[in-house]
């Protein structure tokens, strides 16, 4: 897909799982079960780990990079993280890409199923710059908070997956919405997590929006549909209700960062709210 001047596709990462009733919050499993099927016997539903890759304008940008494979054996069964059928590197691979050759990374927040592949171990064992050639982006608010977090959201910071890019000199920090390249702009949100950063490609026909952990799967399009890990439901809430029928007016296309059957949808007024008109496909 092409949008303004940059070539645009998704690549998977790797899957994993998580718990189906965390994933919706207060929502009925007898409601979320029917947007979302497919739980595993402990509970869990099917994840996708997508990073949103964009080329042009003499840049190769890269947004998230999954769990990468430096969790360990408990934490991956866990979350049944599973890299037999993707990774980051093949993604890349795909599109004729390496590691070497990304220029720009923009972590939408530092938990560790997005932020895991921006660093891996070299050959000692030591955590390194996945992307040695890039500038990593973060926004100020969400480094301070991952640095100081709550013992609600401790276990999704870990700080290998960003001390070594900053040890590096590579990591710089923004501080709120603004124009971070030709076409592209992040925007803040807070209701996941302290100073998210989605990440909106504009053109005249509309464009496509990057939202992460504020819309993770196209069943949380719905608007209570909520998840249990959000510090901050209620400002969820109002910035869904803020941000998605902004996306129908501009006619953006939304990627499901974790939909493990949906890249990307279309949404049209419904019932109740919005609802999918078109799903996607972005690989």
């Amino acid at each position: 897909m092409r949008i303004g001047p940059y070539t645009v596709n998704l690549i998977e990462t790797c899957r994993f799982a998580l718990d189906g009733g965390a994933m919706f919050g207060v929502v009925p499993k007898n409601l979320w079960s029917r947007a979302y099927p497919h739980v595993d016997d402990q509970n869990r539903i099917s994840m996708a780990a997508r990073a949103l890759l964009l080329r042009g304008g003499g840049k190769t940008i890269l947004v998230d990079a999954g769990c990468g494979h430096k969790m360990g054996e408990k934490l991956e069964g866990i979350y049944a993280v599973d890299h037999s059928r993707f990774t980051l590197h093949d993604g890349l691979a795909k599109h004729g890409l390496t590691p070497e050759d990304i220029t720009h990374f923009i972590y939408t927040h530092l938990h560790f199923d997005h932020a895991g592949g921006a660093t891996s171990r070299d050959e000692s064992g030591a955590f390194v710059p996945t992307f040695p050639n890039a500038l990593y982006y973060v926004q100020k608010g969400q480094l301070e908070w991952a640095q100081n977090p709550t013992d609600k959201d401790r276990a999704s910071f870990m700080p290998e997956n960003w001390e070594p890019i900053a040890e590096q000199e590579l990591l710089e920090t923004l501080d709120g919405d603004g124009e971070l390249f030709p076409g592209i702009e992040v925007r803040t949100v807070n209701g996941h997590t302290q100073a998210m950063q989605m990440v909106i490609i504009r053109d005249d026909a509309g464009g496509l929006v990057y939202p992460a952990d504020l819309m993770p799967t196209s069943a949380h399009i719905s608007y209570p549909y909520i998840m249990g890990y959000d510090n901050f439901p209620l400002t969820t809430l109002e910035e869904k209700k803020a941000f998605i029928p902004e996306a129908y007016e501009r006619n953006w296309l939304l990627c499901v960062e974790h939909d493990a059957f949906t890249d990307a949808v279309k949404i049209k007024p419904g019932k109740k709210g919005f609802e999918v008109e078109e799903r996607v496909e972005l690989s």
